[in-house]
């Protein structure tokens, strides 16, 4: 996980500067900046440059891999005319790399954005948007990124917008950047979402012609398992150690137990990050599930006093006072601080279990009415804005880069084609997501972690109880955005 900036039209270098300054903590190991020339490992600090300057990217580093193979390398990278930023991950690193090699590219490649770079000069014939559609069909991965040919822009995000970009205009000054405040840094003032999939080209939205949300294809119960267990590995490979941000339920226990039977082929360190008050439901059933899974569990006991002092920061990464938004943002926030502060970078979450196999009540009405599949469908393509900006934004806060397993593009295609009554059985089917339920129970979770009932995580922490009755009747939480 990075941070990604640029501006078009008429500013000063230091503006890319102020913008990667309000971002750093996205990216806290490297910067670096493409202002005429590429210029990294600079200290943001002691950068200064009042040029005027009509194009400029900006880019911070989260380091995690550090290997010969592969690296987290500062940006922005370039070959010949291209010069690209990018955030996020390359599932299929190896594969790409392995592609532009034999397709005659002999430099040395040991990080995501240089393969990205040489795939899309592969592709590239003088048509950007085509090279670029062309490359994101063969990577998988969860990402934003901007390339620059030195006369056309062009910049996109995954197809489930589980990394952010966000972008503004204002008298002839366009501006990208993965967080709202980078723009805001600079007088941006109406900032809209780039939608996941789309490419933005010299700042007209070119849809896709097909959203992954709209594919339909055979649904194939049988290979759910196999399909999360490959996520999954697709998402620890290459790490000694990873968190796991947990409530005790059903997707996140189901997703510590499959990392505990991979732990036993690779060297891998699990440890479960809980977090609730005293007592409430999550801190309990987060400790019944890790003494069954024998996992180590961390939990944060949240207090009022814990609350009050994280609330500025998150209710400003979020960009939203809404209580039920900044409830589960404060449960992200408090489980990813004590997952950096034991060094590590990377958390998986359960994230998008929900969506895909009808975990909330409203989906019951869903069901009966008929409209299950449709709902599923929509919420899935409303979930960047909905949920995954805000876990971004809260994790990020710790530079904590989540890893969302149920949100794997084939998984989803896959299970967004089941039979409606694989996951709800019936209209008075109170538990819901029936198959994942199922498929957790055979693989050996506990029938009562499997068979735990939903609880939202602003509830299940006790954390919504604090905001409601003790924190937002004397304070007015709008101040902090």
């Amino acid at each position: 996980m990075c941070s990604i900036v640029g501006l078009q039209g008429n500013f000063k270098g230091n503006d890319i500067i102020k913008m990667l300054k309000t971002s750093k903590n996205r990216g806290p190991d490297a910067s670096g900046v493409f202002l005429d020339k590429i210029n990294i490992d600079i200290d943001l600090d002691k950068f200064n440059d009042e040029g005027n300057y009509s194009f400029g990217f900006g880019h911070n580093l989260l380091s995690i891999y550090d290997s010969n193979d592969r690296q987290s390398k500062a940006q922005p990278v370039s070959n010949g005319n291209l010069t690209l930023v990018f955030n996020g991950e390359l599932y299929n690193f190896a594969t790409i790399r392995n592609l532009v090699n034999k397709v005659g590219v002999e430099s040395e490649i040991t990080c995501d954005a240089e393969a990205l770079l040489y795939l899309i000069d592969f592709y590239n014939r003088g048509d950007l948007v085509k090279a670029i559609e062309q490359a994101t069909r063969l990577i998988d991965g969860d990402y934003a990124f901007a390339v620059f040919d030195g006369e056309n822009l062009a910049i996109t995000r995954d197809p489930l917008g589980v990394k952010p970009l966000f972008y503004g205009m204002k008298d002839g000054l366009k501006g990208f950047a993965s967080t709202r405040q980078a723009l805001k840094e600079v007088g941006f003032t109406d900032i809209f979402t780039l939608k996941p999939e789309h490419i933005l080209y010299n700042w007209e939205d070119i849809a896709p012609t097909q959203a992954i949300y709209e594919n339909v294809m055979e649904g194939d119960v049988a290979k759910i398992d196999k399909m999360l267990k490959l996520s999954l590995s697709k998402r620890i490979e290459g790490l000694t150690d990873v968190g796991v941000i947990f409530s005790g339920g059903l997707d996140s226990s189901y997703l510590a137990l499959l990392l505990k039977e991979m732990s036993e082929n690779i060297p891998l360190k699990i440890t479960l990050y809980a977090v609730g008050a005293e007592g409430s439901k999550d801190v309990e059933a987060a400790k019944y599930a890790s003494k069954f899974l024998n996992l180590e569990l961390k939990i944060c006991e949240v207090t009022e006093e814990l609350i009050r002092d994280a609330l500025p920061q998150v209710v400003n990464a979020i960009g939203d006072d809404n209580l039920m938004k900044v409830g589960v943002g404060l449960t992200t926030y408090f489980a990813t601080k004590m997952v950096s502060e034991d060094g590590l970078k990377v958390a998986i979450s359960g994230q998008g279990a929900d969506e895909l196999f009808g975990g909330y009540k409203r989906y019951l009405k869903s069901f009966v009415d008929g409209t299950l599949n449709y709902d599923l469908r929509h919420d899935m393509a409303n979930m960047y804005h909905v949920n995954l900006e805000r876990d971004d934004a809260c994790s990020m806060l710790n530079s904590v880069e989540l890893r969302l397993p149920f949100l794997d593009k084939k998984l989803v295609e896959l299970v967004l084609n089941i039979p409606d009554n694989k996951k709800i059985v019936s209209m008075h089917d109170d538990m819901r997501k029936s198959i994942l339920r199922k498929l957790a129970f055979e693989e050996g979770l506990d029938y009562e972690i499997a068979y735990r009932p939903k609880k939202a995580a602003q509830y299940g922490t006790g954390i919504d109880k604090i905001l409601r009755k003790k924190i937002v009747k004397d304070t007015d939480i709008s101040q902090f955005l």
